[in-house]
């Protein structure tokens, strides 16, 4: 399930990288999680933020990247066999 986009909202991240798409995870709390597709220095990378609402300003707490395809393959195998725990 997507969450829909504010009009005018846009996300916290630094001016050298350039956002191509996101979809907010959560927004709640004074906590704001995304998956964005952005390009930095050239290279296209998937990334997952947190970041945390102080005062009016969000600040960035945690982000990881996803370089490629690979990555991506591995992450979702070990997620996978851990899941089923949750349920």
């Amino acid at each position: 399930m997507e969450r829909k986009k504010k009009p005018g909202e846009t996300l916290p991240i630094i001016a050298q990288l350039k956002v191509i798409e996101y979809s907010t995870i959560n927004k709640r709390f004074g906590w704001w999680s995304a998956v964005v597709l952005l390009e930095s220095y050239g290279r296209k990378q998937v990334c997952f933020y947190l970041w945390q609402k102080r005062g009016e300003q969000w600040k960035r707490k945690q982000k990881f990247a996803i370089h490629s395809q690979e990555d991506w393959e591995l992450i979702t195998d070990a997620v996978t066999k851990m899941i089923d725990v949750l349920t």
